[in-house]
């Protein structure tokens, strides 16, 4: 006994090291605030999943980082996100982090559960764990559905009221708003008073209307009109999802009056904002192609209707004759059937086809495209059957990620295993390369942005406009969610032929001061927090 103290003594009296005073220190970075400052040389030192100093850190880290030449910002925040029901299966959302985010913003078509049910969802998330941070939507269509089921037609005052009681329910349990996606059936049939009025009961609780507008092509701005109004007349804050001027024939024409028409709004006091990604190609199911009163019905009597031979020579005239009311033709948007390409049939038999365009696949087969592409929609299901849409002229995006108020959003979900596809089923590079490609294209390679002010798109800026006031900047005191990435090294791999390729150049990943990126690999942590908008 009189040993082991002498030993412990003489340990003390020549010091033996002290416990690390924090769990990580990140030293010698070019520390960028995510608030659009230049870069400062700073060390941060992390405890308890948050940020307690910026400066010169003398004490030890129980994990210490060494960022020489490289930058250290915010971690990334995804403002359009489809990974609310994926998460349930696999938290690990390598896809996000290895870009960089460590924050998804979900629901543009709601939450996977009904409103009454969305704080079991929310537990079940925290209970299972998830890598990033996660708040969502409701779906306006979520309450319509439940009503009135998914056919045309205007809700009674007693269904009006009924839905407002569902989107009230899940702002209560802490959604941010409500989304649409107007482009799409049943969300289509919905008309603009009916929105306002249950965006209306959001705007009550300091939240959001959020859209995937009626129109992106030929109607743009009737469509962004359409938004405002919503804004104006519900109190709800605007966010239109992916801003783009997706119609090839009116190219470089467009998105300036778009850009002027949003910038106008928010002159006159309206909260309105937007989010875009940056490829020049949208990504959605072949569905989209096949005009809107088919499925007045509901979904079930539309497919029914759509192997009807009769039916389809009039959707083929209809197609050729452009867009109608309530349906956005994605076909024409994109200038005919030859820059509208196959991505996933969810059939074996089309594999050697994928990436090419429905006009090449037509020809092969001897067939029209129209009908080619219908076969595949209609024998996917229950699976969505998967296109891409060459819609968009990069000088439109150029000048949209430019503005002031736009953030960036991926339109993508987790992968369920890296490495492979998103839980949309849509190969599109968005899902494994948005971030870095902000970063790599736009404001290193081509100057469209500079450095510190394409980390703010990406960190503060959506972060305020969520309402997200313990993230987004690095500040002492503030949540812990930070990224560190080599400038000269960053860039997307992800392209059209390589869609699930990892990006390169960002290293580590830190969510809620616990690292989830380490030197290029997942760490399997799963520090993530289920993010709740208060209803007062």
């Amino acid at each position: 006994m009189r040993r082991t103290l002498a030993v412990v003594a003489a340990a003390l009296l020549i010091g033996a090291a002290p416990a690390p005073e924090f769990d990580i220190v990140i030293r010698h970075g070019r520390v960028l605030d995510g608030a659009g400052n230049p870069w400062v040389a700073a060390d941060i030192a992390i405890k308890d999943g948050r940020i307690v100093t910026i400066g010169q850190v003398d004490g030890a880290g129980r994990q210490e980082i060494d960022a020489t030449g490289r930058y250290v910002a915010p971690g990334l925040i995804d403002m359009m996100d489809q990974s609310g029901e994926v998460l349930l299966k696999s938290g690990g959302a390598e896809n996000k982090l290895r870009m960089g985010v460590t924050t998804l913003i979900a629901g543009e078509g709601g939450t996977p559960v009904e409103a009454a049910k969305i704080p079991d969802y929310f537990a079940q998330l925290e209970r299972q764990g998830i890598a990033v941070n996660f708040g969502t939507y409701y779906s306006a269509a979520q309450a319509r559905v439940k009503v009135m089921g998914d056919g045309d037609g205007r809700p009674t005052p007693a269904q009006l009221a009924a839905m407002r009681t569902e989107v009230e329910t899940a702002m209560r349990a802490g959604v941010f708003g409500i989304a649409t996606a107007l482009i799409y059936p049943p969300d289509s049939f919905q008309s603009t008073e009916d929105l306002i009025a249950l965006a209306k009961v959001a705007g009550a609780c300091g939240g959001f209307y959020v859209s995937h507008m009626r129109d992106e092509s030929a109607k743009l701005l009737p469509a962004i009109d359409e938004a405002i109004r919503i804004g104006e007349e519900s109190g709800a804050k605007v966010e239109i999802f992916h801003l783009k001027a997706a119609y090839m024939p009116l190219r470089g024409k467009l998105m300036p009056q778009a850009v002027a028409k949003i910038s106008a709004a928010r002159d006159r006091g309206v909260d309105i904002a937007a989010d875009l990604y940056p490829y020049n190609a949208g990504g959605t199911g072949i569905d989209i192609t096949v005009p809107t009163w088919v499925f007045a019905d509901g979904q079930k009597k539309g497919w029914e209707r759509l192997r009807d031979p009769a039916i389809r020579a009039r959707l083929k005239k209809e197609v050729a004759a452009g867009s109608q009311p309530g349906w956005s033709n994605l076909v024409q948007a994109s200038g005919g059937w030859d820059h509208v390409t196959l991505a996933n049939a969810f059939d074996p038999k089309y594999d050697d086809y994928r990436g090419k365009s429905f006009a090449v696949i037509g020809k092969a087969l001897g067939r029209d495209p129209a009908d080619v592409a219908w076969d595949i929609a209609g024998n996917a299901l229950p699976n969505r059957a998967m296109a891409l849409y060459f819609m968009m002229d990069e000088r439109d995006i150029d000048l949209a990620i430019k503005q002031p108020w736009t953030s960036i959003g991926t339109d993508a979900g987790a992968s369920a295993k890296f490495g492979e596809v998103d839980a949309l089923g849509l190969p599109h590079p968005r899902a494994y390369g948005t971030f870095p490609r902000v970063l790599a294209s736009y404001a290193r390679d081509r100057g469209v942005l500079t450095l510190p002010d394409a980390v703010r798109k990406m960190t503060s800026w959506p972060a305020a406009r969520m309402g997200l006031a313990d993230r987004g900047v690095l500040r002492e005191g503030l949540r812990a969610d930070v990224m560190i990435f080599d400038y000269a090294k960053v860039k997307d791999m992800a392209d059209w032929a390589h869609p699930v390729a990892a990006p390169v150049g960002i290293d580590d990943v830190i969510v809620n001061g616990v690292l989830a990126i380490h030197g290029g690999r997942a760490t399997g942590a799963r520090s993530g927090k289920v993010l709740r908008h208060r209803c007062e």
